[in-house]
C-alpha cells in the first residue's frame, strides 16, 4: 500500500524515525543498517517501504536499498518470524553477509543476533537456502559482481551447491574473466 516515502527526517529513536512527508509525520520502523546511513534531522531522505496491518496495530518498516526490503520480505514469510525478528536480523547482519551465512550454512552468525536461538537460526538457514543467490556475490567480495555472479551461477547449475560454488568463487583473484574463473573455479572443487 505504502511503497515509498520521500520527506524531511524530523526524529530519530532507534530503531523508529519519524519522516514529514508534507505536513504528515510517518512513524517507520528501520534496522540499523539503514539507520547509520541516514541523514542528519532537517534533511531530506527517501525510504523504500513495507507496510503491514496487523489486528492491533499498522505498522510502516523501512529501508535504503530494494535488497533491504527484498530480504526483510523473505525473512517475514518465515514462519515464527515477525517483522521485529526481521528488523533484528537485517540490523545484525548486512544482506551480503546473510546471504554468506546462508550459502556456508554458518548458524552461529545467526546465534549472535539477539532473539535468533539455535532452531530460529536452523530455521533461516534452511528457508533462505536458494532465494538469496543474488547477494551471495556481493558477500564473497573477491570478484566484481557481474563475473563472480555468472561464475557462481555456472558452477550451481553444474550440480555444485551454493556452499561449494560460493567458496569457490570466494577464492578467485579480483579482476577475472568469466570463462578464467569458471575454470579456476572448478579446478579447486577438483581437489576438494
Amino acid at each position: 500500500m505504502i511503497g515509498r516515502l520521500s520527506g524531511t527526517l524530523l526524529e530519530k529513536h532507534p530503531p523508529q524515525i519519524v519522516v514529514d512527508v508534507n505536513g504528515v509525520g510517518y512513524e517507520v520502523d528501520v534496522p540499523m543498517s539503514t539507520l547509520y546511513h541516514l541523514p542528519a534531522t532537517g534533511e531530506r531522505v527517501t525510504l523504500l517501504t513495507h507496510f503491514t496491518v496487523r489486528e492491533d496495530a499498522q505498522q510502516l518498516y523501512g529501508f535504503l536499498s530494494a535488497s533491504e526490503r527484498d530480504t526483510f520480505r523473505q525473512l517475514i514469510k518465515i514462519s515464527g518470524v515477525g517483522p521485529k525478528l526481521a528488523l533484528s536480523v537485517l540490523s545484525g547482519l548486512s544482506v551480503q553477509d546473510l546471504a554468506q551465512a546462508v550459502a556456508l550454512q554458518e548458524t552461529g552468525r545467526l546465534t549472535k543476533i539477539p532473539g535468533v536461538g539455535k532452531k530460529t537460526a536452523e530455521r533461516l538457514l534452511l528457508e533462505l537456502k536458494g532465494k538469496l543467490a543474488d547477494e551471495i556475490v556481493g558477500a564473497t567480495g573477491a570478484v566484481a559482481r557481474s563475473a563472480g555472479g555468472d561464475v557462481l551461477n555456472a558452477l550451481v547449475s553444474l550440480g555444485y551447491s551454493e556452499k561449494e560454488a560460493a567458496l569457490a568463487v570466494k577464492s578467485l583473484p579480483e579482476d577475472i574473466a568469466v570463462e578464467e574463473g569458471i575454470r579456476l573455479a572448478l579446478k579447486s572443487l577438483a581437489k576438494v
